[in-house]
């Protein structure tokens, strides 16, 4: 029976990588989305339910959902370096200079496009991604595998004739359509959208959940192969190799023969990156003889045969003609210029964000300047300087409001920082409509059909104020609104109706606590059973679960201090909405662990941390934060440190690797 299972499990490890590869290499897709998520989900189950087949290079590692808290800090074997700039041709004629003194030869040069994103160095070890490490300081970097795995386009497994073992080296990043995507769902939750896609990529990357970097879908470009032996003359020669091994490498590169040629490149891609599905900056040139790279080698910070020619970031004189300001779900207050209408960068901009206080400020921005407005790496365009020589005489410095735009509250700053927000959360509306978004949202109760819009709109009619109010909505109300017909209303009660069987967590996250996330939410519902054993519980009770710390346990006994906040729990509760632990939240398939505590320590390569505790509480026994006299198993992974020692020195702690842990459930 296992080796059928076995069998089953390669099987479609192997056709989903094959899938994989038409999809993101070939862009020749096979079949549809739908028949790869039924064949992945099949394969999710058969690992699940057959965890001594684990294999790390499986195509369910794309999935991700293990959570790691601390990326280890990895020395990088080969030095990442840094590339010199050039900003005009003239620089690029004094680089040419310097390399032909040195080169008595011929040169040739590969002109790439100079991706915006995060850089990242891969390891491969017999074909297989081992490691994954971000550039850092050049010298080492953060380890990030677990979330570069769960990038589709980065191959885990190679094909063909590649070398034993090697870095690739590439740039991570966001398509802009996926950036729009992103702050799309943000701003539908009532969070702030991100400035631009390099940073927004950057920071997916050290992600805590494998699974939510995933769900960024970011992309990759790999465009250096690192290693003590390589297997060609040229850089040209291993960019097509790698293509080979199943790399995802630029379409847009060309190879020059002289200074004339790479001008043309440049020019050509100055004006046509704005077409591009994703962010460039400007141009990297390589020599592409590796023999030649050799012999120019490198200074104390670059490599003397590569310069990237960096585009002049485009930016526009225009007039301010006011100052607005928006509200937040949070109640945080954005200011935002609103300017005369200009062209920038293929695209007419009539607003450009202000951040805060401070850059107003910094600016000395006065009433009807006029200002110059850069887009540069950001999709967001901002304002960059005043012209002062075009300011009335008698032209005001523009002034931070001091009360609340919407509702008028005094608004509160806070310390030590440049926010300014707007305390009335319970009544000040944009507020209001922006946590009952979030509480319909994918992530918290899911309500199909129940956009923003139509959500602002039952606000506005006054038949929504919080939470508690959908589930008094009835179709009658509904269909009198605008864009309204008798089958939406009807999908909306529906969804409404079906979301009282949301588990507790889920409903928890939604009603949108200061401070409760997603992960918080949960490790509270694993410690408080009800909504009544957290509303009682004490702020030292609330500190004792695992990344609760006091910020986060004032904000919830606010929270339920609160007398209109106890009347949506209590309305919510008579409406049959899920405000505690389900029966099946943990179901337990046996006892074998029952009365034994357990901890996870160190990079484990079996499980997940998350599959581990899940698999834990499956089977009766309990997981706790901290080494202690009352912990019974430590298992541990690899790079264990100070719980190890520890546990070593209490003495009464049994000590398991991956693979014991895995037997004692099964010899139990």
């Amino acid at each position: 029976m296992s080796q059928t299972v076995q069998q089953k499990i390669e099987q479609l490890r192997k056709e989903l990588q094959q899938h994989n590869e038409n999809y993101y290499l070939l862009d020749e897709p096979s079949i549809t989305d739908f028949e790869f998520d039924s064949l992945l989900k099949e394969l999710q189950d058969l690992e699940a339910q057959y965890p001594e087949f684990y294999d790390d290079n499986s195509p369910t590692i794309r999935v991700g959902g293990g959570i790691t808290k601390i990326f280890p800090t990895v020395q990088h074997q080969f030095r990442m370096y840094s590339l010199d700039n050039s900003y005009d041709y003239n620089d690029l004629e004094d680089w040419e200079k310097r390399i032909i003194k040195t080169i008595s030869e011929p040169v040739e040069f590969v002109a790439e496009l100079k991706y915006d994103g995060a850089s990242i160095s891969i390891l491969y070890e017999n074909g297989k991604l081992t490691q994954a490490v971000t550039r850092g300081d050049g010298f080492q970097g953060d380890e990030i595998t677990s979330n570069v795995r769960t990038i589709s386009d980065i191959p885990i497994t190679l094909k063909g004739d590649f070398p034993e073992r090697f870095f690739m080296r590439g740039e991570i990043y966001l398509t802009r359509k996926n950036f729009d995507k992103i702050n799309k769902l943000r701003e539908e939750e009532g969070l702030d959208p991100f400035m631009n896609p390099r940073n927004t990529a950057s920071g997916s990357l050290k992600m805590q959940d494998s699974g939510e970097v995933r769900k960024r879908r970011l992309s990759s470009v790999l465009y250096q192969f690192i290693s003590q032996e390589v297997p060609a003359e040229t850089h040209w020669e291993l960019l097509e190799k790698s293509k080979e091994w199943g790399f995802r490498t630029s379409d847009h590169i060309k190879l020059c023969k002289n200074l004339d040629e790479i001008k043309e490149f440049i020019n050509f891609w100055d004006v046509e990156r704005h077409h591009l599905p994703f962010e460039i900056d400007g141009i990297v040139l390589k020599v592409n003889s590796l023999q030649q790279q050799r012999q120019l080698g490198y200074t104390a910070k670059s490599p003397r045969w590569a310069m990237a020619y960096k585009f002049k970031a485009e930016k526009v004189e225009t007039e301010l003609q006011s100052v607005s300001y928006q509200v937040g779900r949070t109640g945080a207050i954005t200011p935002v210029a609103n300017l005369k209408p200009v062209l920038l960068a293929g695209t007419v901009v009539k607003r450009a964000s202000l951040h805060n206080e401070d850059i107003i400020k910094k600016l000395d921005l006065h009433e009807h300047d006029f200002v110059f407005v850069e887009k540069g790496g950001e999709i967001i365009p901002k304002i960059i300087a005043v012209n002062p020589e075009k300011r009335d005489a008698g032209s005001k410095e523009v002034q931070y409001i001091k009360n609340c735009p919407e509702c008028g509250t005094e608004l509160v700053k806070v310390e030590d920082q440049a926010i300014h927000f707007c305390p009335n959360y319970l009544h000040c509306p944009p507020q209001v409509v922006g946590r009952m978004i979030h509480y319909v949202s994918r992530k918290a109760l899911n309500i199909d059909n129940l956009g923003s819009e139509t959500i602002e709109q039952l606000y506005r009619e006054k038949l929504v104020e919080n939470p508690a109010d959908f589930y008094a909505l009835t179709k009658d109300q509904l269909l009198p609104l605008e864009r309204m017909a008798e089958k939406s209303a009807q999908n909306i009660i529906s969804g409404i109706e079906k979301s009282k069987e949301i588990s507790f967590e889920k409903v928890l996250y939604g009603i949108g606590i200061k401070h409760v996330g997603e992960t918080v939410a949960k490790k509270l519902v694993k410690n408080f059973n009800t909504i009544d054993d957290l509303k009682n519980a004490t702020l030292e009770e609330l500190c004792q679960v695992e990344d609760i710390g006091m910020k986060i346990a004032v904000s919830i006994v606010d929270f339920f201090n609160n007398p209109e906040n106890i009347l949506m729990i209590e309305r919510l509760r008579s409406f049959g909405v899920q405000l505690e632990k389900g029966e099946n939240t943990n179901e337990v398939v046996s006892n074998v662990l029952e009365g034994k505590t357990f901890l996870f320590t160190g990079k484990l390569s079996l499980f997940t941390r998350e599959a581990a505790e899940e698999m834990v509480e499956k089977h009766g026994g309990k997981n706790i934060s901290a080494v202690s006299k009352n912990l019974n198993f430590l298992v541990v992974g690899e790079k264990a440190g100070s719980k190890l020692k520890k546990a070593q020195d209490i003495g009464t702690i049994e000590i398991l690797d991956e693979q014991q842990f895995l037997d004692l459930i099964e010899k139990q």
